[in-house]
């Protein structure tokens, strides 16, 4: 039961500093998006072109912010399954999800086999 402890507890670690460095990433895109960091603006004219470069380029920092927020909500949902020791069980079969694939993917809920058969 140590090891077992020992291994979530390494896990731990690893999804609160993903977590940390996630929280940053996606305060700091939303800024950039909603121009917060924005010193002022121009009296010059704004060029068409440039406006639906400027859309677009806040329209793909807010997806990826999206992305990050559902990949913290996956880091919050696996630090939540470390507490109530179902960490390394696939949510689909109930086995185990192997060690090796928790320390590629440490948010996953499935074993390989059960994220093949969903398509993932």
């Amino acid at each position: 039961m140590a090891e077992k402890e020992k291994n979530f507890d390494k896990f731990q670690k690893i999804l609160t500093t993903m977590r940390a460095r996630l929280v940053g990433d996606v305060h700091h895109m939303a800024d950039l998006a909603l121009n917060r960091n924005d010193s002022g603006s121009s009296s010059l004219p704004v060029h068409p072109a440039d406006v639906g470069s400027d859309n677009y380029d806040r329209d793909f920092t807010l997806q990826l912010a999206q992305n990050s927020r559902a990949t913290l909500q996956q880091i919050d949902n696996a630090l939540k399954r470390i507490e109530e020791g179902t960490y390394d069980r696939c949510e689909i079969c109930g086995g185990r999800i192997p060690k090796r694939r928790l320390e590629v993917v440490p948010y996953a809920t499935m074993c390989v086999k059960c994220a093949e058969k969903e398509g993932l």
